[in-house]
Parts: structure tokens; sequence; C-alpha cells
């Protein structure tokens, strides 16, 4: 007989096994269980005392010995009830305790953290973009500006540059291919290169955004977060800009 369903409930499979063994049998003794079972004694016996604090076994005595039989299955509901109880009793426990469990998340430092968006929610990297450079010192972001991909990346944020610009964020752009315009707070300078895949790259203090084009020419980007990477991304940024 298949026992999964009793082991997502909490049975071992020992003790799925006794008391399996107790609803054929009926009421017995432990020695008969046993033997039934083919578990010795002490294993059989920690087995019901398992259910019977679950509440779907019972005891009484006979001729001064003790005899074990099984509740009513539709006892189990009981244990789902109790399980349910309990998980939620843990849930607003964890709820009480995820600030305390982000703070050592975000101590730990120097992980990656990649986050995805489909073409319905690009615009969210970019909104990002100037909320983490406007509270940063330099409030300044680079950008590899991809031909082919540029046009897409604005759709749903078409006043982007007007924000950025009022927030008085600056930005350095090396176009890939033709195209681009200044707009103000802004340089840009150009790097010829034929790629059948142009990718969109942003670099912005501890992360670096990726946005480039699917099969159905939707965009799509992932944001990595992690220091070591906007920090390398960003000295080859630099280094390139000085040749153009």
């Amino acid at each position: 007989m298949n026992i999964n369903y009793l082991k997502k409930l909490g049975f071992s499979d020992k003790v799925a096994k006794v008391y399996l063994g107790l609803l054929l049998l009926g009421p017995s003794s432990v020695r008969t269980l046993a033997e039934h079972v083919e578990y010795n004694r002490g294993t059989t016996y920690d087995a019901l005392k398992w259910l019977q604090e679950e509440g779907v076994v019972s005891f009484f005595k006979k001729d001064s010995k003790q005899h074990f039989v099984a509740e009513n299955p539709e006892m189990l509901h009981a244990i789902i009830k109790k399980r349910q109880s309990e998980l939620s009793r843990v849930e607003q426990s964890v709820e009480k305790h995820i600030p305390e469990l982000l703070a050592l998340y975000n101590a730990g430092g120097g992980r990656p953290v990649a986050r995805y968006y489909d073409s319905k929610n690009i615009h969210l990297i970019l909104e990002d973009v100037l909320e983490v450079c406007e509270q940063d010192e330099e409030s300044l972001y680079r950008i590899y500006s991809a031909e082919g991909v540029r046009e897409y990346l604005y759709d749903n944020f078409p006043t982007f540059s007007d924000v950025r610009i009022t927030k008085g964020v600056s930005v350095k752009v090396i176009a890939v291919g033709k195209g681009g315009e200044l707009r103000g707070l802004d340089e840009r300078k150009w790097l010829q290169a034929n790629t059948q895949t142009p990718t969109y790259i942003l670099m912005y203090p501890g992360k670096t955004a990726y946005v480039s084009l699917n099969a159905k020419e939707k965009p799509i980007g992932v944001v990595i977060e992690n220091d070591g990477v906007y920090e390398t991304q960003k000295a080859i940024f630099d280094s390139l800009w000085k040749t153009l």
C-alpha cells in the first residue's frame, strides 16, 4: 500500500506500518502487533506512543494487559488541522523575524543577486537607476547603448531623460552603432562594432543591468547586484572611454 500520504502527515515508515497493521488486526497487544509488523516490541511501542499523541490510536486494558486500537481513520483530518494550525503559527513567527533575517542577509554582502525583468517591467530598471544614482555622491551612471535595443528600452518610460535631468543624474554613453542624441547632463562617444545580438548595458553604483531582445523582439533584462561586477565593468568602460 502507498504510504506517501501518511508520510506527508509526519508518519515515519515504521509508524505507518504499525498504524496500518493495527487497522488490519483490530484491537491488539504490543506482542501480537509486533509479530505482525515484524518489529521488536520496543520499536512497535514507540510507534504506538507517537500514534497515541496524534490521537489516532488509543488503548484499553484486557486481562491486565494493554491492548491498542486504531481510531476511526477520519481522525486523520484532525492531524491535518493540527498541522495547518502549527504552520500558521510558524508563518506568523517567520513574518515577525523577517526584518532580523534580512539584516543578517544584507550584512553578508559580496553575494551576487540577479533579478530578471520581462518587457512589461523593463521600466523598473530605469527607475532603479535613477533612485540609486540620486542617492550616490557621484550621481552618475554609464551605458553601452546598443543600436537595435535603444528604441525599445524607453517605451514604458518615455520621459526618462527629462526625469533624469530634473534629478541631476548624469550619464556617460558609449554608443555601439549609430544613433542617439544628447539631452543634457550627458556625454556620448561612439564605438563601431558589428554584432548580431546587441545588448544594452547600464552600470550604476553596485549594479549592472543587461537588456537585450528575445526571439519575439521583446526586451528582457537582468540586473546583477554585486559591487565586484559593477567595479569591473566600470573600470573596463572608463578605460575604453579614454581611447575613443
